[in-house]
């Protein structure tokens, strides 16, 4: 039922009993379904150049295969995933708080300047003079609306985070909450002071990108460029981190009552991102000369870590709050009858705890490893790094996304989902097809398959080279895992669109799907040897042991391939 007050019209949710702003609601529903619209767009380019690097398909010729890459790259790493978190930052700063939007005339030209931006910048790269891939480095040189489009999208970005900030001083003025902000709330603020900063960053380079393309300056220093770009680049990555790690606590809270085992270290946790996470950009200029190696070595070797130290934080505390309210429920027999009888058929489960296994054991590893000064001058240049980035952004972010997106349909569109077994398995399909994807990627760059190649052989050049049957193996599992994760991604796409559409209306008195608290009565002494939730104690000590070993297996590769006589 929608209630008018003088300021913004509500309605409450009977699903959640959420008090939610109409305005805001149009505005997270706009964001949310072009995000799907670009997840849609960048899945499609991303199938392209997935059965072009499969040996035996190679599908494309170099001129549509590096414009289908920079249109990949841009797409799926920035422009779907941006919306959608412009989707959850307004969400999260009304509904969460129980406030108003600030500003909506703003947000709206936050919404106009994103689409109008990647159209441009789309159209740019379709007239196919701008293949520049995500990087874009100079002297490589992009048509000037290409440039022109991204700088629109991150004016309009930039919007959105200060309409946020905005709602949040709302929210303080007006009294909607007690205490301190909540962790979710707390989690999103630590997003955009990060995303402030990239979008700083882009603007610093970008703009005098657009004005060498356009002559009005003579160059743009290259070494310049990749400095700052990664500031912007990786950094962008460094957003997707905190926001999908802040929809893990979300979901941990809605479908189990979870709470944080120390709300204290989780926003502890979030802290150490604003301050090291964005040092992480360094491993993709360990080999650049104009960096001193004491810079390089601070960073890969003390600073970075402890933004590693603060995922894995995350990573414990998430799964640990869930087995603690498992516990808590009842489920506390031996270590890991809390997990078994979690609801592995729910999207919404599935699909966060699918983000944290791929993003901790796959994106999360090999990222620490990777920014080791001398594995990386081994690996960087490979196919080894789309391989992580894809266990990253897409097993993590974009299956906590998929999650939470299962979770709003209803609430949000007041629609019921469609193809619930369909929906049951989508998770499965695009996270295991993503997990074989990122694994042998990694495995054919860490035996030399280079990246940013339509030909991995360079077949009919001077510099041919014949690569024996393991890297065409590999990169064949690779891409036939790629090819599944777009089926999982098309699947998700139909299920929200077709949902949306033709989903049956949510009845007034549907159950509540917010779960309780957890039971704290009856079930005071919970866990084994004194631990809470050994469980998770337990899988987090396999993820360190991985981590070691795998340290070690690379190491050992460095000693066969640079032997000391």
């Amino acid at each position: 039922m929608a209630i008018t007050t003088a300021q913004s019209p509500f309605r409450t949710d009977p699903l959640t009993g959420l008090r939610i702003d109409l305005t805001a609601q149009a505005l997270v529903k706009t964001n949310a379904v072009l995000a799907v619209v670009f997840l849609l767009v960048g899945g499609l380019a991303g199938l392209l150049v997935a059965l072009t690097r499969w040996p035996a398909v190679h599908l494309l010729p170099a001129d549509l295969f590096y414009m289908a890459l920079t249109a990949h790259g841009l797409v799926a790493l920035v422009v779907w995933i941006v919306f959608f978190e412009m989707a959850v930052i307004y969400f999260c700063a009304t509904s969460l708080l129980n406030c108003r939007l600030a500003a909506p005339k703003w947000a709206w030209a936050q919404v106009v300047l994103m689409t109008v931006g990647t159209a441009i910048t789309t159209v740019a790269v379709l007239q196919g003079e701008s293949s520049v891939m995500f990087s874009a480095y100079v002297p490589l040189a992009a048509a000037p609306h290409f440039y022109l489009g991204i700088i629109l999208f991150a004016v309009g970005a930039l919007i959105g985070c200060f309409v946020f900030w905005g709602t949040l001083v709302i929210a303080k003025e007006e009294k909607t909450y007690e205490g301190s902000l909540p962790l979710t709330v707390y989690g999103c603020m630590i997003a955009v002071v990060i995303a402030v900063f990239t979008l700083a960053t882009g603007a610093v380079i970008l703009i005098p990108a657009f004005l060498w393309s356009l002559g009005l300056i003579k160059s743009v220093d290259p070494m310049m460029y990749r400095v700052v770009f990664w500031g912007f680049g990786h950094s962008s990555q460094q957003i997707n981190v905190t926001a999908h790690i802040t929809i893990w606590y979300t979901v941990a809270g809605l479908a189990f009552g979870a709470k944080p085992m120390s709300e204290k270290v989780s926003r502890t946790a979030f802290l150490l991102y604003i301050c090291f996470l964005q040092l992480g950009s360094t491993h993709h200029l360990l080999s650049d000369p104009g960096l001193s190696a004491s810079w390089k070595i601070v960073n890969t070797s003390y600073m970075m870590y402890l933004a590693v130290l603060a995922s894995l934080i995350h990573g414990l505390t998430v799964p640990g709050s869930i087995e603690v309210a498992q516990r808590r429920n009842g489920l506390d027999n031996g270590l890991f009858e809390w997990l078994r009888k979690c609801p592995w058929g729910n999207p919404v489960f599935s699909s966060t705890i699918l983000s944290i296994i791929i993003f901790g054991f796959i994106g999360g590893i090999s990222g620490v490893v990777m920014s080791v000064e001398q594995i990386n001058m081994i690996i960087h240049n490979t196919i080894y790094v789309p391989g992580h980035f894809h266990g990253t952004v897409a097993g993590g972010t974009t299956l906590a996304f998929m999650g939470l997106t299962y979770y709003l349909v209803p609430v949000l569109f007041q629609r019921q989902l469609i193809l619930k077994p369909l929906a049951a398995i989508q998770p499965w399909l695009f996270g295991g097809g993503m997990a074989v994807f990122a694994v042998a990627l990694m495995g054919a760059g860490t035996l030399g398959v280079p990246r940013r190649h339509q030909d991995m052989t360079f077949a009919g050049q001077a510099l041919a080279y014949d690569y024996g049957g393991m890297n065409q193996l590999l990169m064949a599992i690779g891409e036939i895992g790629g090819v599944i994760s777009v089926v999982g991604g098309a699947a998700f796409i139909l299920i929200i669109v077709g949902s949306i559409l033709m989903g049956e209306p949510v009845p007034a008195n549907a159950k509540c799907i917010v779960a309780p608290p957890a039971d704290a009565g009856g079930h005071k002494k919970i866990g084994m040897g004194g631990f809470e939730a050994p469980g998770t104690f337990v899988l987090a000590l396999t993820l360190f042991v991985c981590l070691v070993l795998y340290y070690f297996v690379n190491f050992k590769y460095l000693a066969t391939l640079w032997p000391l006589t």
